[in-house]
């Protein structure tokens, strides 16, 4: 990457280094925030930011995210979590402390449209997404030149559906030596295998249209002209074997009208994807997606 780049993550890595944050999904009770909020105090750690939400007080699900600040935070990280297991079994807790300094590493897969992996590169290189882009995986070569300048690791690996098992083993290799946390399909068109998909659960970002379930497969845009359709948008999600029916992250959508050309709404359509895209993945390198069945809680 850039030294550019590297310069801002290495300032961000150091200016959070004592910053943690406690996602937390666990039965709905009393004293959960108490115990909790209790023990980060007894730990000498100031809480900076607090979310959280019941889907019902009485027999329901209870999340929360807390984001605290904590003096040497790296140093006493392991022994704060050995401690707090004591309260999550009291309270029957899926828990994980996550620290702001560990970048989450991101792989990015993409085919031929480039405005999601271009949205993502811009957004990383202005500082409004923090984490390290560890390489870029592809099945054209469309977008070597604007990755390579960005001194990010470019793959091109052809792809087609007859070759699926052998492509996905290349990816998985590349995705173990770089040591991934995040992969983001910025408009990949190629469908992930059940055991890829298994090997990153809740770890694979996807966009796409929002026409679903109309206008299944290709030339959807075309397709929703000619219906006269008056609302685009797109929807990125978790991928899960389920085919575009994982667990939604974020929306949006944009009005047409009987002026828009088919190729208009494309454009449109291109936008919105962009920027959903990035909001999703915003969201999922700080922690604020929590996942629950097949919904998504977002703090």
């Amino acid at each position: 990457m850039s030294n550019f780049v590297q310069e801002q993550l290495r300032e961000y890595r150091n200016k959070n280094e004592n910053i943690g944050r406690l996602i937390i999904k666990c039965p709905d009770q009393p004293g959960i925030v108490a115990a909790v909020t209790t023990f980060l105090k007894e730990h000498n750690a100031n809480i900076v930011e607090l979310s959280q939400y019941s889907m019902n007080p009485e027999g329901g699900t209870f999340f929360t995210r807390i984001e605290f600040e904590c003096p040497d935070l790296k140093k006493q990280g392991e022994k704060l979590e050995q401690e707090f297991q004591e309260v999550a079994d009291q309270f029957s807790m899926e828990w994980k402390f996550n620290y702001v300094s560990d970048l989450k590493r991101a792989a990015i897969f993409v085919s031929k449209e480039p405005h999601c992996l271009l949205e993502l590169l811009w957004e990383w290189q202005s500082g409004d997404l923090m984490m390290d882009i560890a390489l870029v995986i592809s099945n054209h070569e469309d977008a070597r030149a604007t990755v390579e300048a960005l001194q990010i690791p470019y793959y091109y690996i052809p792809a087609n559906k007859d070759i699926r098992k052998e492509v996905e083993e290349k990816q998985l290799k590349l995705l173990q030596v770089f040591e991934i946390d995040l992969i983001i399909l910025a408009r990949y068109m190629q469908i992930l295998t059940p055991d890829f998909v298994a090997a990153h659960p809740n770890r694979i970002i996807n966009i796409h249209h929002s026409f679903l379930p109309a206008f299944i497969g290709a030339r959807p845009y075309e397709r929703a002209y000619d219906r006269g359709v008056k609302l685009i948008g797109a929807t990125s999600h978790y991928v899960t074997n389920d085919l575009d029916e994982g667990p939604i992250i974020e929306q949006d959508i944009g009005r047409v009208n009987h002026r828009d050309s088919a190729e208009d709404m494309k454009k449109a359509g291109r936008t919105i994807e962009r920027r959903v895209l990035a909001r999703a993945v915003k969201w999922h390198i700080e922690d604020r997606v929590i996942v629950h069945g097949n919904k998504t809680v977002v703090f």
